[in-house]
């Protein structure tokens, strides 16, 4: 398959940096949402917060999660870049892969589980302590995620470490890399 040409690089680019931005941004929403939810004193105002960060959950962050991953691999795949010359995408595909397992079997479940409970108990929840454990576990969990994106973004940007040297590792794919890559 042939590579994109500049400008197709700098649309499919700008939609791997949207995409994760907004992940950034709402998974750094959804944590301030839930700290500042376990203040309230009404259940209907708790449940309803807990339905909202479900909801980014559900609407922004998976979908924002999928493109961002799916983004990444056509940029590895139709440029210079590749899946493996770079340790700095290396780094980001280990990263991006661990997050998305990360919010497919804790993050999502525990916010899932906190939204349900406060559903039905309402301000009762707060002395729940599965509650309270999936709360935390969103906190702490969303607080990790945060910290992980904003270093996955500053990967990006800086682009540290260079480029694996192929030659010597019995590899002789030897592309040339341009000013634009």
């Amino acid at each position: 398959m042939s590579k994109l040409n500049t400008k197709q690089k700098n649309w499919l680019l700008s939609g791997h940096v949207i995409s994760g931005s907004l992940w950034f941004g709402v998974a750094l929403a959804m944590v301030l949402m839930t700290i500042a939810n376990r203040k309230t004193t009404n259940g209907d105002e708790l449940h309803a917060v807990n339905a909202m960060v479900k909801l980014l959950d559900d609407f922004v962050i998976i979908p924002m999660a999928i493109a961002s991953a799916l983004t990444g691999t056509l940029l590895c795949w139709l440029t210079v870049w590749g899946f493996f010359k770079f340790y700095w995408v290396i780094t980001k595909w280990i990263v991006t892969t661990g997050l998305i397992i990360f919010g497919t079997f804790w993050l999502g479940p525990w916010t899932n589980s906190m939204t349900a409970i406060s559903a039905s108990e309402r301000v009762k929840a707060l002395a729940n302590p599965l509650f309270m454990f999936d709360v935390h576990g969103v906190i702490v969990g969303g607080m990790i995620q945060v910290v992980c994106l904003l270093a996955v973004i500053s990967v990006s940007i800086i682009k540290p470490w260079g480029r694996r040297d192929l030659h010597r590792a019995g590899h002789t794919d030897d592309v040339k890399i341009t000013s634009d890559s």
